[in-house]
């Protein structure tokens, strides 16, 4: 293939790109009838013995591909607290999947490896955090977890005097986990994960918006780790981080922040008052494919005591070291990594901090915006909108279940299905940079429409 062969593959694609972006706002958000049963039906051919031509690899991809794609790039898309992915994000990633850099350090991507440090520089500058502390670019909430709570469960051995890098789990103190009763399932995962268990947690009970009550904690005797929510996944509640930071350092535990979108309320004047008491925690956990609208996938790890960290993730021995530089492959779980840095440098560039609170802003009031719809068209609100996340009930389990079911079928917007304190609900996450205020209002009138053509069970 030559180079002038390559320009024109590569240009192609930005079109077919480009293309597919700029249909989204007139198209089903949902994938396209019958798309879905068509890709499946093409995929089903054994490997082929000769290859096939690079455009045409592509154009089947697009072909097929793109009609069975959920719309969650455009502005109507409200499942799972997905962000849509900002130009310049997108462009950025683009030009880093063609520089294919193995990110694990200076030695492999100097780029990347420069990049890096300034985008993890400005999160903490965005949001408030302590500046000393270190971060990991990972896959998402679920490893940015895994990456905190390894620091978290090394450092609370260690300072009972077991060594758990060394020695592993076998004999080691037990670790008391201390969670809210509406604990996210990935945080939970994770705990499985470290070998702390599941069903070992104490749980801490929580009102009816899902926020942890601070009241007959208990007392905190031996290693601890305490798991604070920023951002409930239903009701965008936050646990009260002030009082339960001090009651947990107070017995030596380590807090841990579960903040995959919620913590971005700091990067908001107006809203930062909600999760100001969280800078205090020793350990955060978020999503930059969610709030910051960068490519899938992207997750951010930051941990206060650097040393802790690094303590956990450092690979055995002098492995490529590189005279005293931070070396990425030393503070996250994998070494071979794609360069997730330059994504979240370029959303942060574009955006500036203005740009970052007005968006974070926006997306909150047309939470509230949808919400006020849905009410005035008698639709039972379940939460209050403090952030971006609606709960609602359509009556029944099964007449919400259909609800749900014909909203989605209508194309006109997507929200997903919850279960909010014992009741079906439909939540729906305003996240994205591309969804306007006439998106708001288009999703009200489609699921007010959905209701009315609903019958009562």
């Amino acid at each position: 293939m030559t180079t002038n062969d390559t320009r024109h593959l590569l240009a192609e694609a930005a079109q077919r790109a480009a293309d597919y972006l700029e249909a989204l706002p007139d198209r089903h958000v949902g994938p396209l009838p019958g798309a879905v049963e068509k890709l499946v039906s093409a995929l089903d051919m054994p490997l082929p013995d000769q290859g096939s031509g690079d455009a045409d690899v592509l154009g089947f991809i697009d072909g097929y591909g793109s009609p069975s794609t959920v719309a969650s790039a455009g502005g109507r898309y409200f499942g799972f607290v997905t962000g849509g992915t900002l130009p310049a994000a997108l462009a950025a990633n683009y030009l880093a999947s063609a520089w294919d850099q193995n990110s694990f350090g200076w030695t492999s991507s100097p780029a990347v490896a420069a990049f890096e440090v300034a985008a993890l520089r400005w999160v903490k500058e965005a949001l408030g955090l302590p500046m000393a502390a270190e971060g990991a670019l990972v896959t998402g909430a679920t490893m940015a977890h895994f990456t905190c709570l390894t620091a978290a469960r090394n450092r609370v051995l260690r300072q009972a005097g077991w060594d758990v890098d060394a020695d592993g789990l076998f004999g080691a103190p037990a670790i008391t986990v201390i969670v809210g009763e509406e604990a996210h399932a990935s945080l939970l995962k994770v705990l499985s994960m470290l070998g702390l268990g599941r069903s070992r947690v104490v749980r801490l009970p929580c009102n009816d918006q899902g926020r942890i009550l601070p009241r007959d904690l208990p007392q905190i005797k031996g290693p601890t780790i305490v798991c604070l929510q920023a951002g409930n996944v239903n009701s965008g509640g936050f646990d009260p981080a002030e009082l339960l930071i001090e009651w947990a350092h107070a017995g030596g535990a380590w807090v841990h922040a579960d903040g995959a979108f919620g913590i971005w309320a700091l990067a908001s004047p107006a809203l930062a008052g909600l999760a100001k008491g969280y800078t205090a925690a020793d350990s955060w956990a978020l999503d930059g494919h969610k709030w910051l609208n960068v490519p899938y996938d992207s997750g951010i790890a930051l941990v206060a005591d650097a040393s802790a960290l690094s303590d956990a993730m450092s690979i055995s021995g002098a492995y490529l070291m590189s005279g005293g530089r931070r070396e990425a492959m030393n503070l996250t779980p994998e070494s071979s990594r794609r360069a997730r840095a330059v994504d979240i440098w370029a959303a942060l560039k574009s955006l500036g901090r203005q740009g970052l609170a007005e968006l974070v802003e926006r997306n909150c009031r047309q939470a509230r915006d949808l919400a006020d719809g849905l009410r005035a068209a008698g639709v039972e609100v379940l939460n209050d909108v403090v952030l971006n996340q609606v709960v609602v009930s359509f009556g029944s389990e099964a007449r919400t279940k259909e609800v749900i079911e014909a909203v989605q079928a209508g194309g006109e917007c997507w929200c997903g299905a919850t279960v909010w304190k014992g009741r079906a609900a439909m939540r729906v996450s305003v996240s994205s940079w591309a969804t306007t205020d006439e998106d708001i209002a288009r999703s009200v009138a489609a699921i007010v429409k959905a209701v009315r053509e609903t019958p009562e069970q």
